[in-house]
């Protein structure tokens, strides 16, 4: 059996996770605050008898689009849009501290404030933030919630909590699509992080470029599965004459 089928197949697996990628990009082009996932992949080459005429096709390092998406502005109290490379600290659902660049708030019937997933938002001492019933809810530039009742002046309930990740010590996306600091541990508050109230930050996805990558990535799955049918063409005509000289 031809060793083609092998390079082959590597070809069309690495083309088939770049276009499950893609797809996940395109499909969170309306999220807000999406980061566009990048995929990598390498040259191998086969080492063994002869020569190092073949390559396999190898995953590396993969990463996430670090641009802002676009500026939405909704006049919402409680939208907030984190300013440079700001980020939101959010509890996830598995306890854990995480972040997000969603800043679109409500407060639930029990008064916690969070995010429009429905995640818990953290204050700067890494606790939830709760809102009185029937409050009036704003934000300051410097992530501090304002609570205001009826006939009552406004109150603090709370700090938002920012942070910014550093390049000792990067953000990197988990299977539950937010991101935790390579290392694991929470990230301190940032007291020089600033959001923008009443605006949130859109998918920095651009669907024209994704759907073209998506058209590429399909045609070189073709081509790699017309080398496999190409190879299992010349393996019977291989065997048909063996079988005739034998």
């Amino acid at each position: 059996m031809d060793r083609l089928i092998y390079t082959a197949m590597s070809g069309a697996n690495a083309a088939a996770q770049r276009q499950a990628l893609l797809s996940n990009n395109l499909a969170n082009v309306s999220t807000n605050g999406f980061r566009a996932e990048m995929a990598t992949f390498r040259a191998v080459p086969v080492r063994g008898d002869g020569a190092s005429t073949r390559v396999f096709s190898a995953e590396a390092t993969a990463g996430y689009m670090d641009k802002a998406g676009p500026v939405q502005r909704t006049g919402r109290n409680l939208d907030a849009m984190a300013r440079d490379n700001a980020w939101f600290a959010v509890q996830g659902l598995d306890g854990t501290e995480a972040y997000t660049r969603n800043g679109s708030m409500e407060v639930t019937p029990e008064g916690n404030v969070v995010n429009s997933s429905g995640l818990q938002m953290l204050s700067d001492g890494g606790a939830p933030i709760n809102a009185p019933a029937g409050a009036e809810i704003s934000l300051g530039t410097d992530g501090i919630i304002s609570a205001k009742l009826a006939g009552q002046p406004p109150t603090t309930i709370g700090k938002l909590k920012l942070i910014k990740p550093t390049p000792e010590d990067p953000l990197v996306r988990s299977a539950d699509g937010l991101f935790r600091s390579k290392s694991g541990e929470p990230v301190g508050a940032d007291p020089t992080a600033r959001l923008e109230p009443g605006a949130i930050e859109g998918s920095n996805v651009n669907p024209v470029e994704t759907m073209v990558g998506m058209i590429d990535v399909a045609r070189q799955f073709e081509t790699q599965m017309r080398l496999l049918q190409t190879t299992e063409a010349n393996d019977k005509s291989a065997s048909q004459l063996l079988a005739t000289r034998g």
